[in-house]
C-alpha cells in the first residue's frame, strides 16, 4: 500500500478505509498505474492503439453517416427538384410493380426504361465476349443490372450525393423487373427478340435458353424469373423509402433566400 500517491502526492492518512490500491484524491489504481509507468514504448503504443480502436466509430455508423447525410443548408430549388424526382420514381416504380410479367410480358418490354436496359444489355454481350460462350450471353443481363450499380456507387462515393444513389437504386430494382419476362420465355421462346425474331425462330438465339439449358435448369424458368421480379420490387421499394427519408430530413434544413 501506498502511503504517498507517486501521482499527486496525496498522503493516505491514518485511518483512511478507502481500497489501499486507489489513491482516494486522484483516483488512480496504483498497481495499473506503476505496470504502465514501467512499461516499455511498445506495449504503450499498443495500448494506445487499443483506447483510439475502442473508441473509434464502427464500420455500421460510417455507412450509416454515408447513407443519410444531408447538407447543414439545402437549396430549396434543388430540393424540390428531388421531390418532383422521388413523386415521378414512385409512381413509376408503382405501375412496374403491378406489371403481371406472366400474363402480359410485353408490359414492361414497351416502357421507356427497357430501352434504356436494353443499351446496356447488347453492350454486356460486347463487354463480356472475350471470356467465353457463356460469359457472353450472361453478359447482356449482367450489363444491364452492373450499369446502375455503377451509377449508385458514383454518386455516393465519387458525388457524396446519397439522393441520386437511391435513385440509381430504383434503377437497378427495375432492371431486375426487366429481365423477368426474358427468364420466363426461356421454355416457350415467344418473345420477340431486338432482330425481330423470335428464340423458336433461330435457336440459340435465347440467352436465358442457353444459360438454364447449360446448367439443366430450364425447368426452374418460372421459379428464377419470379426471384428476379422479388428482388426488383424489393430494391425498388428500399430506393423510396431511402429517398423518402432524406428527403424528410432535407425539408428540415432548407436553406431561406
Amino acid at each position: 500500500m501506498y502511503t504517498t500517491c507517486p501521482k499527486c502526492k496525496h498522503e493516505r492518512q491514518t485511518g483512511d478505509k478507502t481500497d489501499p490500491d486507489t489513491c482516494p484524491a486522484c483516483g488512480i489504481i496504483f498497481s495499473k498505474w506503476m505496470k504502465q509507468q514501467f512499461s516499455s514504448p511498445e506495449t504503450q503504443k499498443s495500448t494506445r492503439n487499443r483506447i483510439e480502436i475502442s473508441h473509434s466509430p464502427g464500420l455500421v455508423k460510417i455507412i450509416c453517416s454515408s447513407l443519410f447525410y444531408v447538407e447543414d443548408k439545402v437549396n430549396p430549388f434543388i430540393f424540390y427538384g428531388r421531390a418532383l424526382v422521388f413523386i415521378g420514381i414512385a409512381v413509376w416504380g408503382w405501375q412496374f410493380i403491378n406489371m403481371d410479367f406472366i400474363n402480359n410480358p410485353l408490359a414492361i418490354g414497351s416502357s421507356y426504361m427497357h430501352r434504356v436496359n436494353l443499351i446496356f444489355h447488347e453492350a454486356g454481350h460486347v463487354i463480356f465476349m472475350p471470356l467465353g460462350w457463356f460469359m457472353t450471353k450472361l453478359g447482356g443481363t449482367l450489363g444491364q443490372l452492373l450499369m446502375p450499380v455503377v451509377v449508385m456507387l458514383t454518386f455516393l462515393i465519387k458525388n457524396k450525393n446519397n439522393f441520386g444513389a437511391s435513385v440509381g437504386l430504383w434503377w437497378l430494382g427495375q432492371s431486375f423487373m426487366d429481365c423477368a419476362p426474358y427468364i420466363d420465355d426461356a421454355l416457350d421462346q415467344k418473345l420477340v427478340l431486338l432482330g425481330g425474331f423470335t428464340g423458336a425462330d433461330r435457336p440459340g438465339s435465347h440467352d436465358w435458353t442457353n444459360i438454364l439449358s447449360e446448367f439443366d435448369k430450364i425447368d426452374k424458368h418460372r421459379e428464377i424469373a419470379n426471384t428476379f421480379d422479388t428482388i426488383g420490387a424489393t430494391l425498388i421499394f428500399i430506393a423510396l423509402i431511402w429517398s423518402g427519408f432524406l428527403l424528410y430530413k432535407q425539408f428540415k434544413n432548407i436553406d431561406s433566400i
